[in-house]
């Protein structure tokens, strides 16, 4: 890898300091597990660096798969002392399910998924019902991520699937770093019963309307327009923060010591050859690449 390559192709350029690449854009979409912090604590160096972006005069809009909307998720960050200075608005898969479920009132729904979850019907006439009656699975997240595996729910996937049920995957993510493990999550799910022919709706990242909302906040907080090309999009995901960013046009810079920190960070170091060879299998190239999200 080398550090003169263009952006998306291969040989990112791998960076110690984000303030190295930061001058060439105006606004980030920042991944929030994995970059800002794990589920459990937040990342001091990461905050600071987004925070002294935006004092640059750059703005950041943090973008989630979280299956909740966007109100809780900024609660959620004050808990774990994420700074609002590190931050100009928040958009989550939560978000576009809300919107996406808002299309569909009137539908009987089973909610495959925590009770903590249940923020994305609020306001929308559609009933929750049993998975026998149901004409709609939200799907949010196992029932309990410490305990279960996908394998848990075949026999529920496959009832549904022969009656053609319709499913709304409220978070593209297969697993999430929380603390040192990593737990599944809806995206797992819906993986499965599109492995048996079921029909999945995809909300989040990378699927393009969270990253056409995202862009928007972006505009709104920088007060015009911000090109495609002057946009960075921050993520420790191959699957949807370098495929999201890949679809929409914009550049990214990929955080390995997140959800694939296992397999690309070697005593402390970049696996190079690793990330290279995920790099070309996934078919996703970054811009650059960070151990971590540093100023």
């Amino acid at each position: 890898m080398s550090d003169t390559s263009p952006a998306n192709g291969p040989h990112p350029q791998i960076l110690l300091r984000f303030r190295d690449l930061a001058e060439r854009y105006d606004g980030i979409l920042c991944d929030i597990w994995g970059v800002v912090h794990n589920g459990v604590r937040a990342w001091p160096d990461a905050c600071d660096a987004l925070h002294r972006f935006r004092e640059a005069g750059g703005r950041v809009v943090l973008i989630t798969n979280a299956p909740r909307p966007s109100a809780p998720i900024r609660e959620m960050l004050d808990g774990l002392k994420v700074p609002h200075h590190a931050y100009d608005d928040i958009v989550s898969s939560g978000d576009l399910t809300h919107a996406m479920l808002a299309e569909r009132a009137g539908r009987k729904a089973f909610h495959l998924g925590p009770e903590r979850d249940l923020g994305v019907f609020e306001g929308i006439d559609m009933p929750l019902t049993g998975a026998a009656d149901a004409e709609l699975v939200v799907n949010t997240g196992l029932f309990d991520d410490t305990t279960e595996t996908p394998d848990d729910y075949a026999d529920m996937l496959a009832a549904f699937r022969a009656r053609d049920v319709e499913m709304v995957c409220a978070n593209p993510d297969v697993v999430v770093e929380r603390g040192d493990e990593l737990l599944y999550c809806a995206g797992a799910l819906a993986d499965a019963y599109e492995a048996l022919g079921g029909r999945v709706l995809w909300a989040g990242k990378p699927h393009p309307p969270i990253y056409d909302e995202a862009l928007a906040r972006l505009a709104t907080a920088a007060g015009r327009p911000v090109e495609r090309a002057r946009v960075l999009a921050i993520g420790d995901s191959l699957r949807t923060d370098l495929a999201g960013a890949a679809r929409s046009g914009v550049d990214a810079l990929f955080i390995a010591s997140g959800i694939h920190g296992g397999e690309l960070i070697r005593e402390d170091a970049l696996d190079l050859p690793g990330l290279e060879q995920s790099f070309r299998q996934a078919d996703v190239w970054p811009r650059a690449v960070m151990s971590r999200l540093v100023w």
